[in-house]
């Protein structure tokens, strides 16, 4: 084989490495977001459930997911005479916040209450602000209530076991984190959705 041809091969061998190169970058470029990321949650990205709801804050202020866009929210239904669980996971989440320092700012917490009976507004306030200044406490009568539950998929009580669910700052729907996870899991996954926002 004269090295002319030897030369032409190369070059060839040379071009389809490029073309194919250039293909899976591409394709990498163009796969949606998150795909990259390992989550410790489970990803539900591109469910059509856990889109809105239209509670109270205890602040007073009628409240809906729009409200939130362009943080990451973090929901969990629960109530202030929770002796474990709820005390617990609130716990986890101001852990998690803390861990992703200044960027922790751009997290909104916010526990519904599924004891509106009991969770005045007031209650409500000091009770998620003892686990951290910026969480929010939603409320409804039990209608709204119980819808926002069947939006989001879970069955409400006082003995529950209910996962936190994590929303993108487009309001999507992504991760459902279970109770258990730590502080550190769930700032891990937090910093996914956070490198992927805005």
């Amino acid at each position: 084989m004269k090295i002319r041809d030897v030369l032409a091969w190369l070059l060839a061998l040379l071009a389809v490495g490029v073309i194919v190169g250039v293909a899976f970058l591409t394709l990498a470029a163009l796969r949606p977001d998150g795909d990259a990321i390992r989550f410790d949650a489970t990803d539900v990205s591109g469910v059509d459930w856990g889109r809105d709801f239209r509670l109270i804050g205890d602040d007073g202020r009628p409240r809906e997911l729009a409200d939130f866009r362009g943080k990451i929210v973090a929901l969990y239904f629960g109530y202030t005479r929770c002796p474990d669980v709820c005390p617990t996971t609130m716990a986890a989440l101001a852990q998690a916040v803390q861990l992703l320092g200044p960027d922790g700012r751009r997290v909104q917490t916010l526990f519904v209450t599924v004891d509106p009976r009991h969770d005045h507004p007031q209650v409500l306030a000091r009770y998620v602000r003892a686990f951290h200044e910026d969480f929010l406490g939603l409320y409804g009568d039990r209608e709204a209530v119980a819808r926002t539950a069947h939006e989001f998929k879970v069955e409400v009580g006082e003995h529950h076991s209910i996962p936190v669910f994590l929303l993108d700052d487009n309001g999507r729907l992504r991760l459902v984190v279970r109770p258990e996870a730590s502080a550190e899991s769930i700032a891990h996954d937090l910093r996914g959705l956070l490198s992927h926002s805005g």
